[in-house]
């Protein structure tokens, strides 16, 4: 396996908070949750005192600790929506088209936070300003400024061409065969309650999560036949509970 960039203390403690429902969870977990990537446990608490100084996480008085921030808990309603990947029936015709407008007024960081806004939406650049997707996920949209205006409209020519435009399938389901095969490794010694592969599938876990949050959840019909987007949940489903019990009896020799 290729190496990996270090973790963070950061990374790792809102790793865990993230992939926890509620996101709330005893100092002393996320302590030793980060001892499995090498981090000591001055690092860890320091990194949480930072944490809950820049509004991140909130203490409870109790010694736990929980997200505060209000763009970490969108992130994780945003993995737990990834997971479920709920879709509406699509027409078959009706696209939704985001159209910014009077761009200019805005700052340089406003328009970075505008497009990743749309591309956690799962819209996609036609060209500069003007996002599109199948309208098959209800009405649910970004929150924008005045300056964004709402259409729905139905293109001319093949819906087909215009989605491999706007997004690379074939990359997306490379990628998420890749990980069906990191699974896979993993999942026989997780079963056998393997401690040592903990560190290396909780890796692996995030980055399923993180790639299943850029699945364009397309119509069943735009969507090639061998799409792996349900195989890829499906797998993940039982690699996570594989996981979650070596984990949890990991936590309960260690807590």
């Amino acid at each position: 396996m290729a190496a990996r960039k270090a973790l963070t203390a950061r990374s790792v403690l809102l790793s865990v908070l993230l992939g926890t429902d509620p996101p709330h969870l005893p100092v002393h977990l996320l302590v030793r949750t980060a001892s499995l990537f090498g981090i000591t446990e001055g690092t860890a608490r320091t990194a949480l005192s930072r944490m809950v100084a820049a509004g991140e996480l909130a203490g409870d008085g109790s010694g736990s600790y929980g997200i505060a921030a209000g763009h970490l808990l969108a992130r994780q309603a945003r993995q737990t929506a990834s997971r479920r990947a709920r879709t509406d029936p699509w027409d078959g015709h009706t696209w939704l088209q985001a159209v910014v407008v009077a761009d200019g007024r805005r700052s340089a960081a406003d328009r970075v936070l505008l497009r990743a806004t749309f591309a956690a939406a799962r819209l996609s650049e036609l060209r500069e300003g003007v996002w599109l997707r199948p309208d098959n996920l209800g009405e649910a949209r970004p929150v924008g400024a005045e300056e964004v205006r709402w259409f729905r409209c139905v293109p001319e020519g093949d819906p087909g061409e215009l989605v491999r435009r706007l997004w690379d399938l074939d990359w997306w389901a490379g990628r998420a065969q890749g990980l069906r095969s990191s699974m896979t490794a993993l999942l026989d010694p997780l079963v056998a309650g393997d401690r040592q592969v903990l560190a290396e599938g909780f890796v692996v876990s995030a980055d399923v999560l993180r790639h299943l949050q850029s699945d364009p959840l397309l119509p069943r019909e735009l969507l090639p036949t061998d799409w792996p987007g349900g195989a890829l949940r499906d797998e993940y489903d039982r690699y996570d509970g594989a996981y979650r019990s070596v984990l949890g009896r990991w936590f309960s020799e260690h807590g």
